[in-house]
């Protein structure tokens, strides 16, 4: 805060304050209001997870609540990013993926990309990219509008979430403890997802519920 100081037996006047453009005034009230809207749609732990239906791609419809009595993770998702790549490439994902799947658990990866953003494949290529990864989810989503990753405060790539039976979430964050793009620290890391799954299994309360996650943000 700046002070005006009478120095003087003249009167100190403040010099008026110049008027910011209004375009540049209309796109920060904008920025805020979208950084606004993600803070107020972000999920809280402990509370039901928000209801969505969505087509994959291959054109079948997935409601979440249609899993009701099911274990169901979220694994927000992009291809094309180097902290996605440490986890596909060395097989961390698909393994965690299978051991849940075979478990009866349904894994919906979902990409936020923005249309013609990083990694935004189109059905076919995302596909492939699936086989080529020999990737075990139950569904694949394009949420290019950014309506799911939206609802749930979605910010990195990967960004996880486990929701159990009930339809609760009961675990919002990282894939794991170490915050960084090196293959070589999975083995050294705690997997909070696969601790999430087997606390759900056992019928424990998450001991790690809510983490901070990292990679690349979402292209929204």
């Amino acid at each position: 805060m700046r002070m005006a100081v009478n120095l003087s037996p003249k009167k100190c006047v403040e010099p008026p304050v110049p008027m910011k453009p209004i375009k540049q005034l209309f796109f920060l009230v904008a920025a805020f209001m979208a950084v606004a809207a993600v803070a107020r749609a972000a999920v809280e732990v402990g509370a039901p997870a928000p209801d969505f239906a969505v087509t994959d791609i291959h054109g079948k419809t997935h409601k979440l609540s249609g899993y009701k009595g099911k274990t169901v993770v979220l694994e927000w998702i992009n291809p094309e990013c180097p902290v996605v790549g440490k986890h596909y490439n060395s097989g961390n994902m698909q393994a965690l993926q299978k051991a849940a799947t075979s478990d009866g658990v349904v894994w919906i990866a979902i990409n936020s990309g923005g249309k013609g953003k990083q990694g935004d494949y189109d059905d076919a290529r995302a596909a492939a990219w699936l086989k080529e990864q020999n990737a075990a989810v139950t569904a694949y989503v394009r949420d290019q509008g950014g309506q799911i990753g939206k609802l749930y405060g979605a910010r990195t790539t990967p960004h996880m979430y486990v929701i159990d039976g009930t339809g609760t979430l009961v675990y919002n964050g990282a894939i794991d403890s170490i915050r960084s793009g090196n293959p070589n620290d999975i083995p050294k890391a705690e997997n909070y997802v696969a601790a999430a799954l087997k606390a759900v299994k056992e019928g424990k309360p998450v001991a790690k519920a809510t983490t901070q996650p990292y990679g690349c943000a979402v292209k929204y």
